[in-house]
């Protein structure tokens, strides 16, 4: 493993191992999922391939467990490739097409009540059975649905229409999972993208508008009346992840290459830290972060220009650095800490 100190013998270490998802570039197939091993102090930066002995296909988007199963939606190969959580050996590559065979183009995955819903870029949430690993129901949103979150029996869809730029759309679909019906879409911004729900019982969205503009606003939803209720138009998140009710933000300038990493209560609606990013960490490109709920860790990923091998960085939770692997992967986009 490249870039890991060993630390010193008296400082506790718990066996950890993490997934990192790298998605490839558009068009190249050439999506991978790494296995950091730090007990072990190793990396395998094809896990996928060296155990399934076929590549995980092209563009893969996301990357979460539900059970004892874990599920990545490849996005240009139109598959949801459902593995094993202990052997990480795939159990079944579910094609996800229309009834006539076009592509749907799955996107991002959640969970509720043994089934997953996953959001596509051809204008559906689709809902399969766990058990099963079998399409159920199927119900049309928006233009080109993106990240989703559930809360209180609902989907919250944001209806990106990142397909048809300029032409965004600028709503979050509410869906409720029993009847599988969309029940209302709630305006909140051009081009909405992460979307995620507080302990509390908020959802929050940020609308990234036009990319090049930074233009980027974070707002918040009231799941009891499926209304935005608050919108912060000085915070720019690009993306965000919610542990309890602390939201962890970043924001990427696309015109200056710009960045910053805060964090944010959800009680307050306050900024709770403006700098988390280590005085002695170089970044260039952050591309996802997550956050261990037990540790307080905080794992970014730098996609280091989008061109060249991007890294895995890990902060403490007093905001010093800990650690980084270096090259873990093309366009590195999602953590999954097992």
């Amino acid at each position: 493993m490249k870039d890991i100190p060993r630390p010193a013998a008296d400082t506790p270490v718990e066996p950890t191992r993490l997934l990192v998802l790298s998605e490839g570039l558009y068009n190249m197939n050439n999506s991978t999922l790494a296995l950091v091993d730090l007990s072990s102090n190793s990396t395998d930066y094809d896990i996928f391939k060296t155990l399934n002995h076929r590549g995980l296909g092209d563009t893969a988007n996301d990357l979460k467990r539900y059970g004892a199963k874990i599920y990545i939606p490849v996005n240009i190969s139109s598959t949801l490739e459902i593995i094993d959580a202990t052997s990480l050996i795939s159990i079944k590559r579910l094609t996800i097409t229309t009834p006539e065979g076009t592509a749907r183009q799955p996107r991002r995955i959640a969970f509720h009540d043994g089934f997953a819903y996953l959001t596509c870029f051809d204008g559906t949430l689709i809902e399969i059975d766990t058990a099963s690993l079998e399409i159920t129901r199927t119900v049309t949103l928006g233009r080109n649905p993106d990240h989703l979150a559930i809360c209180n029996g609902k989907a919250y869809v944001s209806n990106s229409g990142g397909l048809d730029y300029p032409y965004y759309d600028a709503t979050v679909s509410v869906v409720d999972l029993a009847t599988m019906t969309e029940l209302r879409r709630v305006p909140v911004g051009q081009n909405p993208g992460c979307i995620e729900a507080s302990e509390r019982g908020d959802i929050y969205v940020v609308s990234r508008g036009d990319y090049d503009l930074n233009d980027y606003t974070l707002h918040k939803i009231d799941t009891d009346i499926d209304t935005v209720v608050r919108s912060f138009p000085d915070i720019h998140p690009l993306n965000f992840c919610i542990v309890g009710n602390t939201l962890y933000m970043y924001n990427y300038n696309f015109a200056d290459a710009s960045h910053w990493v805060k964090s944010f209560d959800c009680i307050t609606d306050r900024i709770t830290n403006d700098n988390l990013l280590p005085e002695n960490l170089t970044l260039t490109t952050p591309f996802s972060i997550t956050v261990d709920p037990s540790s307080e860790e905080i794992f970014l990923t730098d996609a280091n220009s989008f061109i060249l091998f991007g890294h895995l960085i890990c902060i403490n939770p007093d905001g010093t650095l800990r650690y980084i692997i270096s090259e873990i992967g093309l366009n590195p986009n999602g953590i999954l800490i097992l």
